[in-house]
């Protein structure tokens, strides 16, 4: 039977995920093995620019902390994990998808976002958004079309007033 002291730390831990998780909006699960230490420093300080970070823990006190969080994931808690918790929704996952493009041996297998469980698909979807600058670019564009169109048909107004 395991010491008061060692349940103690485990408890500890599982309430450290726990609070990770409920502080992020989003939650990502792939797989590390393989990769070089200098390349999980690569990810790691990619993250730390959008407040996010990369932790290793035992999976089965990760599920712990999901059970006592009513969120199943089960099937997807097996092998070596790492797991990433995210402050912002989208820029940890666009980070963690470009990485894992550009290493074979890092693949995501499951997330939580906004305290929902996501699969492969909904977190490609995420990935694929625009960044806040891309798309503020993209409305800004939108709308400058209308301003040129409406100094174009003024332009036409006062030529034929003109004439």
């Amino acid at each position: 039977m395991a010491s008061a002291k060692i349940l103690e730390n485990k408890k500890a831990i599982v309430d450290e995920i726990k609070s990770n998780i409920q502080n992020s909006e989003s939650v990502i699960v792939f797989t590390y093995q393989g990769l070089t230490v200098a390349e999980l420093s690569e990810l790691r300080k990619e993250l730390r620019q959008s407040q996010s970070e990369v932790k290793v823990y035992k999976n089965t006190l990760f599920k712990r902390a999901l059970d006592d969080l009513d969120i199943n994931l089960d099937g997807f808690l097996e092998g070596p994990n790492a797991i990433l918790f995210g402050k912002d929704l989208l820029e940890p996952i666009k980070v963690i998808s470009k990485f894992a493009k550009e290493h074979e041996k890092a693949n995501i297998t499951v997330g939580i976002i906004s305290g929902a469980k996501a699969d492969l698909d909904v977190i490609k979807e995420y990935a694929s958004i625009p960044s806040r600058e891309g798309l503020l670019t993209m409305l800004a564009g939108g709308m400058i079309q209308y301003v040129r169109d409406l100094a174009v048909g003024l332009n036409m107004y006062a030529e034929q007033l003109e004439k």
